[in-house]
């Protein structure tokens, strides 16, 4: 019954909102609004550069964590590539930049959109595979990606490029003088990416998105379009991805392959999703918030001894808290996935 009323919410019809849903979406941007005003306000209780720094990652992840989401918590495609996207963004941004003289603003938008192609490239003969043949498929592209660039000279190589600093402007997002500037482009980016999935979450899309996840035959059989469905989820997510990619080139100033392509990214990337909850709004930002410090900590405090324990407590909390809560963090706040887009409430 519960596929089967997703794939009814998918057919042409637009999906019918009774007051207790609009209610409920409401109450969701409420809450977004309030967590948008605390996060805004939450590189002004400390002047530590350290922890500036890790709150600005953490934002930037949760928005990518988002990006990822919406394909592989929404749609159901597992995707362990995406750092080719992230890479992307980063690369056509920076290049923009400095072989063009494009201010970074501009290359983060154009970067996008080359993100989305490849993810539409990747999509296309991938998205004819099922389950855990699409992962790997994934999987394998993601390394090929990372092996072009490893040895394209037109990209630097293994050399990567460096991004010259051209003095303090917004336009180019460069800021020296402080990390405050660093937290807000984050935060944007991470707002962002969670409207989108707001505004997903509601359209029909998400119907036929969930219809795919929990059913792709029946999907069909009922006249849910499944690949251009697919097509488009792969778009969206590639999109902001990307964007988030270029966003990260500009604030450390240099990207190489192993730094924004390698595998170990597309990981980092979908974990906190995963961890959080998939297929929820909330899911990705509360993984984040658990998943980046604890592991910029660990490596920060226990990783210089190089016996490996930072690795192992990591994986370790991680294998603790996916036993503990299967269904993700989110489930400690009363978040719950339902069949329907956008039935859960927030919180």
């Amino acid at each position: 019954m519960m596929v089967m009323r997703s794939l009814a919410a998918a057919l042409p019809a637009a999906p019918v909102r009774d007051n207790s849903i609009l209610r409920r979406r409401r109450h969701e941007l409420f809450v977004a609004g309030v967590v948008l005003v605390v996060l805004a306000l939450l590189p002004l209780a400390t002047h530590d550069v350290y922890f500036q720094n890790l709150i600005i990652l953490t934002i930037l992840f949760a928005g990518l964590a988002q990006a990822w989401n919406i394909l592989g918590g929404y749609c159901g495609q597992i995707s362990l590539g995406h750092a080719l996207y992230f890479g992307i963004g980063g690369y056509v941004s920076t290049l923009l930049f400095v072989r063009a003289g494009v201010p970074p603003t501009f290359g983060m938008v154009a970067g996008g959109m080359v993100g989305a192609l490849a993810a539409l490239l990747v999509g296309w003969p991938c998205f004819r595979l099922s389950g855990h043949y699409y992962a790997i498929a994934t999987v394998v592209v993601g390394e090929i990606g990372y092996l072009l660039f490893l040895n394209w000279d037109f990209v630097g190589g293994a050399s990567g490029v460096y991004v010259p600093f051209t003095g303090h402007s917004l336009i180019n997002l460069q800021f020296r003088v402080s990390k405050l500037p660093w937290h807000y482009v984050a935060l944007g980016f991470a707002a962002i990416a969670w409207l989108t999935a707001f505004l997903v979450e509601g359209s029909r899309w998400s119907y036929s998105w969930r219809a795919i996840k929990d059913d792709v035959i029946a999907a069909r059989s009922l006249g849910v379009r499944v690949f251009p469905s697919k097509m488009a989820a792969a778009g969206i997510s590639g999109f902001l991805t990307a964007m988030g990619g270029a966003i990260y080139a500009q604030y450390v100033g240099y990207i190489d392959p192993d730094s924004v392509m390698a595998g170990s990214l597309s990981i980092l990337i979908a974990l906190p999703a995963v961890l959080g909850g998939v297929g929820t709004l909330w899911g990705p930002l509360i993984g984040s918030a658990v998943l980046i410090p604890l592991s910029e900590l660990s490596r920060s405090y226990l990783g210089g001894s190089g016996s490996g324990v930072d690795l192992m407590l990591y994986g370790a909390l991680i294998t603790g808290v996916a036993l503990a809560r299967p269904q993700g963090l989110v489930s400690l706040i009363g978040v719950k996935r339902r069949s329907g887009g956008g039935d859960a409430p927030a919180a």
